[in-house]
């Protein structure tokens, strides 16, 4: 039996707001997927720690305080000096269009901005897990 994708979902620094992450788990979870939570207030340093024992395929980072330019590409940072690179990472949340190019030359796989369905972000999770299997 094949084991359920498993993401972790993140919100980082400060903010406090939860109806995106919420309405995001539950799409996921109504994939199939396994979801772990880490609740508000996350650093870096706890979302990459979090990963790697959780030892999820998918790290998915929230944010709506404008910290997202900083937390993200330092989570991916401590992922990679851990020797992860195996995980697809995803960043979301109120993220201005000009700052996408910046996150995924920074190491974010996938930026989704406000207004995102959440079958597209099921779906990206899907083809990325799919692509995945296949190559190994």
């Amino acid at each position: 039996m094949a084991r359920r994708t498993r993401v972790l979902l993140a919100k980082l620094g400060l903010d406090a707001h939860t109806i995106g992450v919420t309405v995001i788990a539950q799409a996921l979870r109504d994939a199939g997927m396994e979801v772990v939570y880490t609740g508000l207030r996350q650093t870096p340093e706890m979302v990459a720690a979090t990963a790697i024992q959780e030892d999820v395929d998918v790290v998915g980072m929230s944010s709506l305080s404008a910290a997202h330019m900083s937390h993200f590409p330092r989570v991916v940072e401590l992922l990679r000096e851990q020797g992860v690179e195996d995980k697809l990472v995803l960043g979301g949340g109120v993220i201005p269009e000009e700052d996408a190019a910046d996150l995924l030359a920074a190491g974010i796989d996938r930026v989704f901005t406000m207004g995102t369905e959440t079958q597209e972000i099921v779906a990206c999770i899907e083809d990325w897990m799919a692509q995945r299997e296949a190559a190994s």
